[in-house]
């Protein structure tokens, strides 16, 4: 399992402002739920359909009130299902599967485990990414090559039916690693801070398909940048394109290290 990373504070970020990015706050949704706040930060280059149908169900208030009817202590916590709630769904249509990315290297430089040219995994704005060898992008028409979010811990995700084109308003939070998911569900985020209430989530249902019993609730979900200006948390990423996360990739490269079991990239949240 990967380290936990170390409590960070406004005055590290202050301290120290060109080794921190500030989330912006369109990308930014908060769940506040009947365990606590989760905040998550989109990546939208990677599945522009979904994060723009997830802006509108977080804008309009339609997860409010779902629960999180499918949780796994090993593996994930799904929630989101509008039409349980309200026996009408979300209103917005299916989702085309976002599973896999085109991208120049040179358009998302990532900082990589191992050799930049034939590397497959590494960081892009403080997600994991797993990436085609760079290499092979001069061998393509268009200069680029496949990427994805793996399914490492704190990434989101989305479900769906056995229909790759089917996801529509349900999610999931990555509790653990889960590789067999990979390019076959569309992952779109990452928690920057609550990951300890996503793991606390209430687990269920039972194996023998007893519903969850008083399951936890996404009481509230919201857009950062549908907030007032003057009450907006500020959310500050560690950069990833440091000496410090390239030495700590490269100790990964050296033990063969997973990048799901690299350190989680640290998050400061200032209200």
């Amino acid at each position: 399992a990967a380290p936990e990373p170390p409590a960070y504070s406004m005055d590290d970020v202050e301290a120290a402002p060109d080794m921190w990015r500030k989330a912006e706050p369109e990308n930014l949704i908060v769940m506040d739920t009947s365990k606590g706040r989760i905040i998550i930060e989109m990546l939208p280059e990677v599945a522009p359909g979904h994060a723009e149908q997830f802006r509108t169900i977080a804008s309009e208030g339609k997860w409010d009130g779902t629960v999180f009817h499918r949780v796994i202590d090993d593996f994930m916590a799904q929630g989101g299902d509008i039409q349980a709630m309200n026996g009408e769904g979300s209103g917005l249509p299916d989702l085309e599967g976002e599973f896999t990315f085109r991208a120049k290297p040179g358009d998302m430089p990532m900082n990589v485990i191992g050799p930049m040219d034939s590397a497959t995994q590494g960081l892009y704005m403080g997600f994991p990414m797993g990436t085609q060898a760079q290499f092979l992008a001069e061998l393509t028409g268009d200069a680029s090559v496949e990427r994805w979010i793996p399914h490492c811990p704190g990434v989101v995700s989305t479900a769906r039916t056995n229909d790759p084109n089917s996801a529509n308003s349900q999610f999931f939070l990555m509790r653990h690693q889960a590789e067999h998911l990979d390019k076959q569900y569309t992952a779109w985020g990452r928690v920057v801070d609550g990951f300890d209430v996503v793991r606390a989530i209430k687990k269920g249902p039972e194996p023998n398909g007893t519903p969850i019993s008083n399951p936890d609730v996404l009481e509230h979900a919201y857009l950062v940048s549908n907030m007032p200006e003057d009450e907006r948390p500020e959310v500050w990423i560690q950069r990833t394109d440091t000496e410090e996360w390239t030495a700590r990739l490269a100790e990964a490269d050296q033990n063969e290290t997973d990048i799901c079991d690299v350190m989680r990239v640290p998050a400061v949240v200032s209200e």
